[in-house]
């Protein structure tokens, strides 16, 4: 009798610490793309999963989105890098050295944690070099953690790159295009729960694959305006290594994720606006896929767990 009580105590005690498990918050820090405009940083996300703090991508702009939520750069426990267009790098000087500050805001204990592809453990080496004399002032200076200033990175291949509190972060290779291999999306899974990040690419089946019965897929798109193509041949290749919102749509039916969510979105207009326009991305997206979609903006946020609800970057919540 005492025994199957205890069993019994186990499995309850299993069901309770699975059912109890906090919900992923993911934050979408940057949604653009080199464009320099003031409404929408590039590429950089953060995902919250139990004690984990992990951002995809430093575009511009991210440390000052984490310092506009009150997140400490040395909170932050791990970094992941799809790929090593700029774009996406830009803010990783930011990060790793004024992380290192001995500031409430910032205040990294031990190596900055860094995946990538290969070519990312050469980029801290030079990195390093490049900042040596700042590295060399501030030690005798402030008095900082000479580890606290090192990196901890890694060329990573696709599998199972990350696995650290019960949060698995598995690398997905994409097509950014022939010259721009490996390129990875990522996929998070914690407390049952899986969130998918294309990263930069063209159509991919192996996203959707990777995304089938995920809780939210975030991929990027690109609208670049017929007459924009034939004015200027770079809208062309920029377009040749991107999703249009059709192909996108495919992705999205095929792979029926609870919520799909557009980031680093290439707007090319002959009149650029001050800012992008929802309506012929979304009417595009709709000749495919006709389930929740939402097209992301800088600070957008959403929080998963038995549903996956979204907010505004001013907090208000919304409706896909």
């Amino acid at each position: 009798m005492l025994n199957t009580l205890l069993r019994a105590g186990l499995v309850l005690l299993a069901f309770s610490t699975s059912a109890s498990a906090e919900p992923i918050k993911v934050t979408l820090l940057g949604t653009g793309v080199p464009t320099p405009r003031p409404t929408s940083f590039s590429a950089s996300t953060l995902v919250e999963a139990g004690s984990e703090k992990l951002l995809f991508d430093l575009g511009r702009g991210s440390t000052m989105q984490l310092y506009k939520l009150k997140i400490p750069l040395g909170a932050i426990t791990a970094n992941f890098i799809t790929h090593l267009h700029s774009d996406h790098l830009v803010g990783l000087p930011d990060m790793w050295l004024t992380g290192w500050l001995a500031t409430p805001w910032a205040s990294r204990k031990g190596p900055m944690k860094l995946y990538g592809p290969k070519g990312t453990v050469a980029m801290t080496e030079n990195l390093t070099k490049a900042f040596v004399d700042d590295i060399r002032i501030r030690i005798d200076d402030e008095h900082l953690d000479p580890g606290a200033i090192t990196f901890a990175a890694k060329d990573i291949e696709r599998g199972l790159v990350y696995d650290n509190n019960s949060v698995k972060v598995t690398a997905i290779e994409v097509n950014h295009g022939d010259k721009i291999k490996p390129s990875f999306g990522y996929v998070v899974e914690y407390g049952g729960h899986k969130v998918v990040l294309s990263g930069d690419t063209k159509y991919d089946e192996r996203i959707a694959k990777a995304a089938e019965g995920a809780d939210l897929l975030i991929h990027e798109v690109a609208v670049i305006e017929p007459e924009l193509l034939v004015r200027n041949p770079v809208y062309k290749d920029i377009q040749a290594h991107h999703t249009s919102p059709e192909e996108a749509g495919q992705i999205f039916a095929s792979a029926k994720p609870k919520l799909a969510v557009y980031s680093h979105i290439v707007f090319g207009a002959v009149k650029p606006g001050p800012d992008i326009p929802e309506e012929p991305l979304i009417l595009r997206t709709r000749t495919a896929y006709k389930g929740p979609l939402l097209v992301g903006r800088d600070l957008m946020s959403f929080r998963i767990g038995d549903t996956v609800e979204s907010f505004a970057p001013d907090g208000a919540k919304l409706e896909p």
